[in-house]
């Protein structure tokens, strides 16, 4: 059973808190922050990075700001001795998924503005944008959201980021988080950070369930009702069956 911790924050903190993340963090990325145009990007950074560390620095020992990280061969960030993972932000909202298997996160803020459409047509397969077609309103935004961060959870999880192609696999739509075609071999479960934000996490498939374990700041597993539908995701639904092929 792949099993996946899913840490969740928030990156919108007072004066002291960015202070403390800031002393978490490497020499470079106070280089990176300091060129942040706007104080409220340069704040989100600071965080996002300490709380990275200090999550990592957690599970394998050590002090965060002495964690060493290297690259894979398209710059997906690795710690050489593990364990795996991936951490994704949006809005004020940040999530940082553990296991020891590759995988990939993604959350969303569901953006109100966007013209959706355009951007499915543009990038999503020929199966998801039919899918799509016929929601409208807040239901068709909902799914263009769900769909987008399951695709960047799983290209993610590739290593690939978005140089691998987003019509080369199809994912569900609708509420459950399904690899449908060209995602043999992973499992994928939705992992909402919250209302109003969508989110996906993709893990290797051992064939058994992939279980998601929601972590709060106090570093408390917990699982809460609103947790209980990404909890245990079945393989027969949440993973490609071994028939589809790769698009």
């Amino acid at each position: 059973m792949a099993i996946v911790e899913l840490h969740r924050d928030t990156l919108d903190v007072d004066d002291a808190v960015v202070a403390h993340c800031a002393g978490l963090i490497a020499p470079d990325e106070r280089d990176r922050a300091a060129r942040f145009h706007f104080d409220h990007d340069r704040r989100r950074f600071i965080v996002r990075r300490g709380r990275l560390r200090a999550v990592l620095a957690e599970r394998v020992g050590g002090a965060p700001e002495k964690l060493v990280f290297t690259t894979g061969p398209l710059g997906k960030p690795l710690l050489p001795a593990g364990p795996h993972f991936s951490a994704s932000h949006s809005g004020e909202r940040m999530i940082v998924a553990i296991a020891e298997v590759e995988l990939g996160c993604d959350i969303e803020r569901i953006d109100e503005t966007i013209d959706w459409r355009p951007v499915a047509e543009s990038f999503f397969a020929p199966g998801e944008c039919a899918a799509l077609k016929p929601l409208s309103g807040a239901a068709g935004r909902q799914s263009f959201f769900d769909c987008w961060t399951r695709k960047e959870a799983f290209v993610k999880a590739l290593g690939q980021g978005l140089s691998y192609p987003l019509d080369a696999f199809d994912v569900s739509v609708g509420q459950a988080a399904i690899l449908l075609a060209g995602g043999e071999g992973w499992a994928i479960a939705a992992a909402s950070p919250g209302p109003g934000y969508v989110g996906a996490v993709v893990a290797k498939d051992d064939g058994l369930p992939l279980e998601i374990r929601w972590v709060d700041r106090a570093g408390q597993a917990r699982a809460t009702r609103s947790d209980l539908n990404s909890i245990m995701i079945s393989t027969s639904t949440g993973r490609a069956t071994s028939s589809a092929s790769a698009a």
